[in-house]
């Protein structure tokens, strides 16, 4: 018995390691939420029969229509690492679209219209923070309350209905923000790459550096992890968070021109819903909802993951509902991986330290 025991082959060491390596490498935020885009996007282009799943002009609309849920999800990325969550997101950016709507509509140009957007975004997102940190009401009352605010303003400004201003007030870059047209670049009327992915990898890379780079975004990280550890290391929690929801609110109204970019009209309906898909970026991405975890590379990756889904479902002739079903699944696969990640069950750990 000792002796078929004792010659029974040990496993391979090297095989153990890279099995670890492996899945140390899956768990990592911004890894596997890329490698779900890329094989979600080998799925479709596999089972597409006409090619178009991979045309140039399709891919094109993916991008654009990614964009114009990354950008308000990155601001969502930034308060759900600090421990937050904005319900109010999607009807701030209604409301967003519907002041540019109206300031192009009354002809004050278009430098008064977007400036009035952009404070509008950062007045919402100061209005979440600022309530938050003087009340210590948990976020997610305080923006269920909010979304209801602000659903009530776009209404008062669009007056209960479509908001479609002169095209001649529209100007030209915004326009092709997310219209995969290109004739900011010289190419009037024909398709190109979208002008409004350069400002998206743009205002991704500024946000990476403050997230990973400074002091600022270290003690966002610090907040979600540990709010009160973070109180007594000195950290000012209050300011911080405001902060935190400013910038959201920042990046909402800077969809909210993605939002006019691509449907060249603004109503109080358009951001209704609009927040699940931002989170929803967010957590297929990698971010935790219990904070202190999340990537920019991972919410982007989240956010096309969804493009994508949305094309696939198109090509395979599906309703639209089936869209959220496939969308919804993926979300809680995703919280699935988090819940996973945070408290592995023990052979995975094994697996791992392997």
């Amino acid at each position: 018995m000792s002796e078929s025991i004792s010659s029974r082959p040990a496993a391979d060491p090297s095989r153990r390691t890279s099995l670890g390596t492996l899945l140390r490498l899956l768990a990592r935020p911004d890894v596997g939420p890329v490698l779900a885009m890329l094989l979600v996007a080998f799925f479709f282009w596999a089972i597409d029969s006409g090619g178009v799943f991979a045309s140039p002009t399709n891919v094109r609309l993916m991008l654009a229509n990614a964009a114009r849920i990354a950008v308000p999800a990155l601001g969502m990325t930034v308060i759900i690492i600090a421990g937050g969550i904005d319900l109010s997101s999607g009807t701030a950016l209604a409301l967003c679209s519907s002041v540019l709507a109206k300031m192009l509509e009354l002809e004050f140009g278009w430098p008064v219209a977007v400036t009035a957007c952009l404070l509008t975004g950062v007045g919402c997102g100061l209005l979440n923070g600022g309530i938050i940190s003087l009340t210590g009401i948990v976020p997610f009352v305080v923006t269920l309350g909010t979304m209801s605010i602000f659903l009530g303003l776009a209404n008062l400004v669009t007056n209960e209905t479509s908001l479609e201003p002169p095209r001649s007030s529209i100007p030209w870059w915004l326009n092709d923000l997310a219209a995969a047209r290109g004739s900011s670049l010289g190419f009037e009327g024909k398709p190109w790459f979208p002008l409004g992915l350069a400002v998206e990898g743009l205002a991704a890379l500024l946000l990476g550096i403050v997230l990973y780079a400074t002091v600022f975004g270290r003690r966002i990280f610090a907040i979600g992890s540990n709010e009160r550890t973070a109180r007594l290391c000195g950290i000012p929690v209050g300011l911080t968070k405001t902060a935190v929801y400013t910038i959201g609110g920042l990046f909402v109204a800077l969809g909210a021109l993605y939002q006019f970019s691509f449907i060249k009209q603004a109503s109080a309906r358009d951001g209704i819903g609009l927040e699940l898909q931002f989170i929803a970026a967010v957590v297929i991405g990698g971010g935790s909802l219990n904070g202190g975890r999340g990537s920019i590379i991972g919410t982007l990756a989240g956010a096309m993951l969804a493009a994508i889904i949305e094309s696939g479902v198109v090509q395979l002739g599906l309703k639209s509902p089936a869209k959220s079903i496939v969308l919804g699944a993926v979300i809680i696969a995703a919280v699935g991986v988090d819940r996973f990640r945070n408290d592995p069950p023990d052979w995975l750990r094994r697996l791992i330290r392997r």
